[in-house]
Formats: C-alpha cells, structure tokens, sequence
C-alpha cells in the first residue's frame, strides 16, 4: 500500500478561509473583552443589558470558523475520518447556534443604525444556514456524502458572511464613511451573495452530483413480465 505523504497544497483552502474568518473572530474577541471588563459605551449598552445572545454568537462563530475549514481539507479529510465526523459532531451545534443566536440578536436587541431591510436579510440569510446545515445533518444520516456536502457548504458560504462582508464595507468606509441604513443593508446583501454564488460553482463544478433515487417499480407486474 502507498501511502501519500500530506502536500502544502491542500492547506491553502484552509488557511485562506481561516484568514477570511480573521477580522470577525477579532471583532468578536474584542466585544467578549469589553463584556468581561464592563467597558459600558453608548454603541455596546444593549449588549450589557442582554448578553446571552451575543457571547453565544460569538463564542459559536469563532468555533466555526475555525474549525470547518479543515473539512475542506481533502487529503486529511480522507487520512483522518474519524477526526472528520467528530469535528461534524461539533460544528453542527455550532452552526445552528451562530444561526439561532444571530435571529435572536435581530429580534432581541435595539440596532439604532440597522434598517428594517437589514433585519428582513437577517432573518432569510440566518434562517437559510440553519434549513442548510438541518439538511446536510439529514443527508449525511441516510448515507447521501454528496448531498451532506453540498448542504454543509451552503450553510458555510452563509455563516463565513461576516468575512465577506468586510470587503464589501471597506471601499464604501474609505471613500464615504461609516454606512447606515439601507446603505449597510445592501452592503452586508453583497457579502452573503458573493459567498453563495461561490459555494453555487463550488457545488456545481468539484462535487459529484447527489445520486437519484432509484424509480419504485410497479405493484403488480404487467403480463410481459409474467
């Protein structure tokens, strides 16, 4: 038997979605440091007044974004399965809890400079990670890996917006400010876009199509088959 040795290749994925990951988990840390150290200002007081949601967030993003992108890693994927399954076990709760806790926070606290189509794109994009990582949960179960990946990396595109969405923020904060409204609304729309039209052509151009189910044959056999 030949054994393949690990390549440096294979970690690039990984690495550049760890990074992609990078500014949100900081973000995150530093409103879990300000919580911890009661750093009171006009921005975080919700925050103070109902912290459950936001450390659940926080604490779930972070454990997400970090972990599943070495699911993605194909050769340790396929040298280390047991790894793969347990870390699963681990990023579904994750998963469902960054969406749960993220439509809690939309309908939970005050967002003074959210607008209404800002919470209505919370609501459909937080909604659709959790129904993805439900039915990747769900295909995995019946055996269909094809399925299980293409839901898992859906409910990944959506979850990984925050990261996206800096980029998209950023020309916009260089060039005219710090947007709000429906200004930030469209912003944050980008970012959860590009992601699913990039997990679309990942789904659709490196994964082998989910099989068919085979047709139920008839209930009485017809007389050329006697």
């Amino acid at each position: 038997m030949t054994v393949v040795a690990p390549t440096r290749g294979q970690w690039r994925l990984p690495t550049a979605l760890i990074a992609l990951a990078f500014v949100p988990v900081v973000a995150g840390a530093a409103r879990i440091t300000q919580l911890a150290a009661g750093a009171q200002t006009a921005d975080n007081t919700r925050f103070f007044a109902a912290p459950v949601p936001v450390v659940v967030h926080i604490i779930s993003i972070t454990v997400y974004s970090i972990l599943a992108p070495f699911q993605f890693a194909g050769g340790f994927r396929r040298r280390r399965p047991g790894w793969h399954r347990a870390a699963g076990r681990l990023l579904v709760p994750s998963g469902l809890a960054v969406a749960l806790s993220g439509l809690w926070m939309t309908f939970g606290y005050d967002m003074p400079y959210d607008s209404g189509l800002l919470a209505a794109f919370r609501l459909v994009f937080g909604s659709a990670m959790a129904a993805s990582i439900v039915l990747g949960f769900a295909a995995v179960r019946r055996r269909d890996i094809a399925r299980h990946r293409a839901w898992m990396i859906r409910g990944y595109a959506i979850g990984m917006g925050a990261g996206t969405q800096f980029f998209t923020h950023l020309p916009w904060i260089l060039i005219v400010g710090v947007p709000v409204g429906d200004t930030k609304a469209l912003l944050m729309l980008a970012g959860w876009l590009i992601n699913v039209a990039v997990a679309e052509w990942v789904i659709r151009t490196r994964l082998p199509a989910p099989r068919r189910a085979a047709p139920a044959g008839p209930l009485v056999a017809s007389p050329a088959d006697r």
